[in-house]
């Protein structure tokens, strides 16, 4: 985790700066905007209005005061007409205002739906090899923080920006036209709070930035033990992860208070320079009304404009802050969105769906995975598979057998060999459409959190209730799911908790049913049932199976004396081929040491439970 932040840092460190190409990012980001350009334009202009009226405001205080004093101008004939123009004037800017936020609100709600649709779309069109390299917390702080930074930007940040430059440029031009002389006496203050804003800016940035690490590592305390809250309990390591998790939070508030430390020391000095200049441009304009060359009111309306301009100022400090932020933040999303896709989302749904007939070959096959180039997975596998057999892998932990029907489903590319099926290469068929053909039953069944039903139909989207059911039936699951008093609308539970695994298995095997794949693979389908949930499953299994491509991992071996073929996987390589009688004859072999070393596993089994039975027998 360390060495991840400080290879992060100088990448961070140079967005410190605001440089074109920096811009370059945000303004792709701003793509997304196009198709509501006419509104945003619309934003624009209430804006423009907005801030002119504005910046009437002090001119028009000004005037109560020349009025006042008999000295009348134009339309400034009374105190009355002052008020009246006045009035009009801050209902026009209330009501150009409430446009303004409205149309960016709506503009920028679009736009991040938009992108977060687009962001969520592009990171589920990503290979397995993307998300073994990301971490789950990190692609959804994508989604979720970086998007509502660029939110704030679109909605808020670019619209005061913009506000803050007309104001700071318009009034300061107001006020050399009024007085050159106290303009520049005023203006004076200026590099003392560029440099300011400069010196604190940068050290803030960097400890604000330090912040956002040590809050995103608290984040990742909290989603791990979220996702191994069973873990959590066995272990009765609450108070450990609720430690952990405080240690994690001390450091931010420790850092944060840092950043709050230094903030406050350059707000403070910010309002003794600002309030400084004010109170020396007053004291001298103060000089000029008293030499009569200057009016009161002139004057009054100078000082509430230099605070406006030093407002500006200070607010585009924050609002500067904020723009580096979204500049992060959108590099960050177009890292992510120029990946290459693995599928291509618009293309496959418009592509019939393509029938295989489940003839497999491997041919030489050598592969290596991509965070693990140093280790050879697959060494020269070779594989014949006929259409409609059932074939099993077999071999120790870590010989290949997953990467084997891994590499079948193209999560992977290979280094070297062909890979056929139906006599083609795999890489000459559409990728969604090969997936279609090729169901899979995991050893660990991961279900969605909403009901049976939809976790079912999850193998066929579309499918009617009536698909559903029979889906059921043949998965020898229609029984326990009528026995919920909800049915097919029962809930599940995050991940399937609510199911035993026996149950999970089978509305697994119904969502594989539904489907109706050429190429089956089970994947240490029922190794960690009961007896009895096991005799069910298997029965669902034996439904399942039939008139398909069958590829079997397997370690409990009763399970696999009936397919057609064995192949023992061992250190990436077939060493052995056969029937189980065959392969059993091999007194030397790999697979009938296996049967041999499960059989006195077995055998022990019973022996551990003999006494225990016989007790309760003779009580």
């Amino acid at each position: 985790m360390h060495e991840s932040k400080q290879t992060e840092q100088p990448s961070e460190e140079k967005k410190k700066k605001i440089n074109r190409k920096d811009l370059q990012k945000l303004l792709k980001i701003f793509h997304f905007v196009l198709p509501y350009r006419f509104l945003f334009g619309l934003g624009i202009f209430f804006l423009a209005l907005s801030t002119l009226t504005t910046l009437v405001i002090p001119y028009l205080s000004g005037q109560f005061l020349d009025v006042a004093l008999g000295n009348y101008s134009g339309l400034f004939s009374s105190i009355r007409r002052v008020i009246y123009i006045f009035s009009a004037l801050l209902v026009l800017q209330a009501l150009f205002s409430f446009f303004r936020v409205y149309i960016f609100g709506v503009v920028s709600e679009k736009v991040m739906a938009d992108i977060r649709t687009r962001l969520y779309s592009k990171i589920i069109s990503l290979g397995i090899p993307f998300f073994e390299k990301k971490r789950v917390g990190e692609l959804t702080s994508r989604i979720a923080s970086d998007v509502t930074q660029l939110h704030t930007t679109l909605s808020f940040t670019i619209a005061e920006f913009l506000r803050q430059i007309a104001t700071l440029v318009l009034g300061v031009l107001y006020l050399f036209i009024q007085s050159v002389e106290l303009t520049l006496f005023m203006v004076a203050t200026f590099p003392i709070l560029v440099l300011l804003a400069v010196i604190f800016g940068r050290f803030i940035r960097k400890q604000a930035k330090k912040s956002q690490d040590e809050l995103a590592n608290s984040n990742v305390i909290v989603e791990e033990t979220f996702q191994s809250i069973q873990a959590v309990k066995a272990f009765t390591n609450e108070w450990y992860e609720i430690s952990r998790y405080q240690k994690a939070l001390n450091q931010v508030v420790k850092t944060s208070i840092h950043v709050a430390t230094y903030r406050g020391a350059m707000i403070s000095f910010s309002i003794l320079v600002l309030f400084g200049g004010i109170m020396m441009v007053l004291a001298y304009g103060a000089y000029l009304v008293e030499r009569k060359e200057m009016l009161p009111g002139e004057l009054t309306s100078f000082i509430i404009y230099t605070i406006f301009i030093g407002g500006s100022l200070g607010g585009m400090t924050n609002l500067f802050a904020d723009l580096q932020k979204s500049i992060g933040a959108s590099d960050r999303i177009l890292e992510i969105l120029g990946e290459q896709s693995e599928v291509d989302l618009e293309k496959d749904q418009s592509h019939a769906v393509t029938h295989l007939q489940g003839k497999i070959s491997f041919r030489e096959v050598y592969f290596r995975y991509p965070t693990r180039t140093d280790v050879e997975v697959l060494k020269g596998i070779s594989l014949d598979i006929e259409a409609g057999q059932k074939i099993a892998l077999v071999g120790h932990s870590g010989a290949g057998k997953s990467t084997i029907v891994q590499l079948l489903g193209r999560y992977y590319e290979i280094q070297n060999g062909e890979i056929l099926i139906d006599d083609q290469p795999i890489t000459g068929y559409n990728i969604s459409q090969l997936r279609k053909n090729i169901g899979i039953v995991p050893q660990e069944v991961i279900l969605f959190g909403g009901t049976i039903r939809e976790n079912i139909a999850y193998g066929k989207p579309n499918a009617t209730e009536e698909e559903i059911i029979e889906a059921a039936q043949r998965a020898n699951a229609l029984n326990f799911i009528q026995s919920f008093p909800a049915g097919l609308d029962t809930l599940v539970g995050e991940r399937g908790v609510k199911l035993s695994g026996g149950q999970r298995q089978r509305i697994a095997i119904a969502r594989a049913i539904l489907k109706n794949p050429a190429i089956l693979i089970l994947d240490e389908a029922t190794s960690s049932l009961d007896a009895e949930s096991e005799k069910q499953v298997q029965e669902a299994l034996d439904e399942l199976m039939k008139n398909r491509t069958t590829i079997i991992i397997a370690h409990r071996l009763a399970t696999i004396r009936k397919v057609d073929t064995i192949y023992v996987i061992d250190q990436g390589q077939v060493v052995e081929t056969g029937s189980h009688a065959e392969l059993s004859l091999l007194s030397a072999g790999i697979y009938s040491h296996l049967v041999k070393l499960q059989f006195e596993l077995e055998e022990r089994e019973v022996d551990v439970k003999a006494p225990s039975e016989g007790g309760n027998y003779a009580n």
